[in-house]
């Protein structure tokens, strides 16, 4: 905070990166679910909080403004890129047939085969799974990050392991 009021952007960025870049990503891919479009988002989220610091004025926490500047940036390329994709597309073809919509008690050891499976769950409780569990943040992390009560991050826990277990047994 000290570097951004003395107009130290350089350093201060050089200071975040290292810090925010792994969560920044983490969270980028819990929306988006490729690892490039979470790079280049990253990349991008980055940038915007380079160009934006010296207009942070420290109402909130550094964190909760970069996870909010990291949602906003990973819910635009969401957006952008929802319209380019059809089932006529050979890829998302191939995506959608690759879904096993039940997988057998062998492959719930294979990882591929639980990520296919968090993969069916709705939006916010695949990003609390990712959040939580594969990128191993805490609760309040998650909270912080998607931009919800940590109460809310907890109950979205309970109902997608409860969903996971139900198609684990099927």
């Amino acid at each position: 905070m000290e570097l951004v009021r003395a107009e130290r952007r350089d350093e201060a960025i050089a200071l975040l990166l290292p810090a925010f870049r792994r969560k920044v990503f983490g969270l980028a891919y819990s929306f988006l679910r490729d690892r490039e479009a979470a790079e280049d988002v990253t990349q991008e989220v980055f940038i915007k909080v380079w160009r934006a610091l010296p207009g942070f004025d420290g109402r909130a926490s550094m964190s909760t403004w970069i996870y909010t500047i990291a949602r906003n940036a990973s819910l635009s390329a969401l957006r952008a890129r929802r319209p380019q994709s059809s089932l006529s597309d050979p890829e998302v073809m191939a995506a959608v047939e690759s879904i096993d919509p039940v997988a057998s008690a062998d492959d719930m050891v294979d990882r591929a085969a639980i990520l296919r499976l968090v993969d069916q769950l709705p939006a916010k409780q695949r990003q609390v799974i990712m959040l939580f569990y594969m990128e191993a943040q805490s609760h309040e992390e998650v909270a912080t990050m998607l931009g919800m009560p940590v109460g809310t991050v907890k109950t979205l826990l309970h109902r997608a392991r409860a969903r996971l277990s139900a198609a684990a047994v099927k």
